[in-house]
């Protein structure tokens, strides 16, 4: 029998080649592939095994993970002591609603001077064996892991290496990055407040400076000991720095208020009765030389009363920014790993097997699909070639 008999035997008839054009059972399916078994079950376990031996190849990776929790932000003591100053309050609050939300936390770590800092620590240009900066920057993004949870607040960190106490390092330098980063910056209210009253500290100083020299210098007669300046110019220094801090309130607000606003218009009457209250105790003065030497007095009780001011403001900001240092909690601190964590061989090895018994029941069902079409073919072409002979 030729082979072109032998596919006529076997080319299905009228009604076979129709269940072929509706589908494929799937018993049609499972004998298909009953018949190749030997294929399926020797090709994935080949491929398994040598999967699993290519894995052995690969240097193992060990992770260490650290868990910390990030700064909060709690009401601050010299919050409500703002409150007791008046007008003075205003001062701060440029500095204030300042929030710090773990995700800031996660940016500061992941930052370029954060990984620049690691990268030169442990030589990781080295390491990882690359020319480039900004390439190892992607490597060690790459091999580490920074997630903030959602419920708990905390941030966890993960970092990958070929050493694992390398790996535990890294995670740990990471959080020490952190610290000496938020330090060196005003993140947190406290954090803002301490650099604005650190400024005008250091200006307040100069001045008060320069006010008792300049009273030092002016020379005391009886016309000014007989106008007792004392009270006076104590009473003028308290309303001009209640002005000054009315003048600083109204900068701050005009910064996210329209003029036309209730609250400007009620700061600018408060400023200008201030400025009306200076305005007559400016002009007191009895003659000349009195009023050279009560100018002198009280820009000196002036400036030493702001100066007192801003001091206490200042140390409370310290100490709120001490406070608030100390908040970075570690939970766990990262440990060198006991065993890898890549590669995974067992699932390297699954993953190949599924893989490739897969591929080999695709490989014999689209086999078995175009040899049945071949035959089909070659059966039509038979039946016309016939059907034309037939007289």
């Amino acid at each position: 029998m030729t082979e072109s008999e032998s596919m006529t035997a076997q080319a299905p008839g009228p009604h076979t080649h129709q269940e072929l054009d509706e589908g494929v059972d799937l018993l049609d399916v499972a004998a298909i592939l009953a018949a190749r078994w030997r294929l399926l079950v020797a090709g994935p376990v080949v491929a398994g095994a040598l999967a699993l031996g290519a894995s052995f190849l690969i240097a193992p990776t060990f992770t260490s993970k650290t868990t910390f929790l990030p700064p909060q932000q709690p009401q601050s003591a010299a919050a409500s002591a703002l409150a007791s100053l008046g007008a003075l309050s205003g001062l701060a609050g440029g500095a204030a609603g300042i929030k710090t939300p773990g995700d800031q936390y996660v940016a500061l770590m992941q930052s370029v001077t954060v990984e620049d800092r690691i990268i030169d620590r442990f030589k990781l240009m080295e390491v990882y064996d690359e020319k480039y900066r900004f390439l190892a920057r992607k490597d060690l993004e790459q091999n580490s892991r920074i997630a903030l949870g959602k419920k708990d607040g905390l941030i966890t960190l993960e970092v990958d290496a070929k050493d694992p106490a390398m790996a535990a390092d890294m995670a740990n330098q990471y959080v020490a990055e952190l610290r000496r980063l938020t330090s060196a910056l005003a993140l947190t209210e406290s954090q803002q407040r301490r650099a604005f009253f650190e400024v005008e500290l250091k200006t307040t100083r100069d001045k008060l400076t320069d006010a008792q020299q300049a009273l030092q210098s002016s020379g005391i007669n009886p016309g000014a000991l007989k106008t007792q300046p004392k009270e006076a110019a104590e009473t003028y220094a308290r309303i001009r720095a209640e002005a000054t801090a009315a003048e600083v309130r109204l900068q701050t607000m005009r910064r996210s208020l329209a003029d036309t606003s209730s609250d400007v218009q009620q700061q600018l009457t408060l400023l200008g009765a201030l400025r009306a209250q200076l305005h007559k105790l400016e002009g007191s003065a009895d003659s000349p030389g009195d009023a050279d030497y009560i100018g002198r007095y009280r820009e000196f009780k002036y400036q030493e009363a702001l100066f007192e001011l801003l001091s206490r403001q200042y140390e409370a900001a310290r100490m709120d920014e001490s406070r608030e240092s100390a908040l970075i909690q570690v939970v766990d601190v990262a440990t060198p790993a006991e065993h890898k964590s890549k590669p995974k061989r067992a699932l390297i090895a699954i993953v190949a097997f599924a893989a490739t018994a897969l591929l080999l029941m695709l490989g014999v069902l689209a086999r078995h699909t175009w040899r049945q079409g071949r035959i089909g073919r070659i059966a039509r072409r038979q039946r016309l070639q016939a059907a034309a002979e037939t007289p």
